[in-house]
């Protein structure tokens, strides 16, 4: 079984290699990217944290699911209780570090975007009701233990598929629309460094659902359901 706690994850590293040397060249290339300072840390400094932030939450999120799912490393050693409120814990610490690395660099890079503000505004206002009710389903109709995976802590946990709230039009909410929380600072402070980052964060955030979440899924459930 050790080898699945690999499998796929040669992509995932490819995923993450080829993106730094992606935002390498970015950062050399447009002046716009690097343009600003906060706290007296100039904006290339922000931008390198910002973009770490998510590598460092989902590799933290892949190592702890499958070695905990295949080895039962943690439940064994620390009890189930523990090993997941210590799991959720860094979970929600490294996902708030994750956006709030976008809103520091978004402040750092403000206004680099040269656009009316009432046009960004106006995404801002479209894209807020759909998050509001995405947290209103994972709330009501999901769990938020289940959002951080307790299926791969709980060998009991098996609860059906979430047709209700905004998971009737999505089996991805949390991908598709969750993200796009990440875009509002850029949006609001027209920064062009904090919304390329945001793309970033909503284009890998399905590298890890390729390579982890959906084999994952495959081998507690059986055939994902459609």
């Amino acid at each position: 079984m050790k080898q699945k706690i690999f499998e796929y994850q040669i992509w995932h590293i490819f995923a993450i290699i080829m993106s730094l040397f992606f935002f390498n060249y970015l950062a050399t290339s447009i002046s716009d990217l690097t343009q600003g300072s906060l706290f007296g840390v100039k904006t290339s400094i922000w931008l390198w944290i910002s973009i770490l932030a998510p590598i460092v939450h989902q590799l933290y999120v892949a190592i702890v699911w499958r070695y905990e799912l295949y080895e039962k490393t943690f439940t064994t050693k620390y009890g189930f209780e523990k090993a997941f409120k210590t799991y959720s814990a860094g979970f929600s610490i490294l996902f708030m570090f994750r956006l709030l690395s976008i809103i520091f660099l978004a402040f750092s890079n403000s206004y680099t975007i040269d656009i009316d503000p009432l046009y960004t505004y106006a995404i801002v206002c479209f894209i807020a009701p759909f998050i509001i009710y995405l947290f209103y389903s994972v709330k009501k109709y999901f769990t938020i233990e289940r959002a951080y995976g307790i299926d791969h802590f709980d060998k009991n946990y098996n609860e059906p598929y979430v047709k209700q709230g905004i998971f009737k039009y999505t089996n991805n909410g949390m991908y598709v629309i969750g993200l796009t929380v990440l875009y509002i600072p850029g949006l609001l402070l027209l920064s062009e460094a904090a919304l390329l980052v945001a793309f970033f964060n909503h284009a890998y955030i399905w590298v890890h659902y390729y390579t982890t979440e959906q084999p994952d899924m495959e081998t507690i459930y059986g055939k994902l359901q459609s």
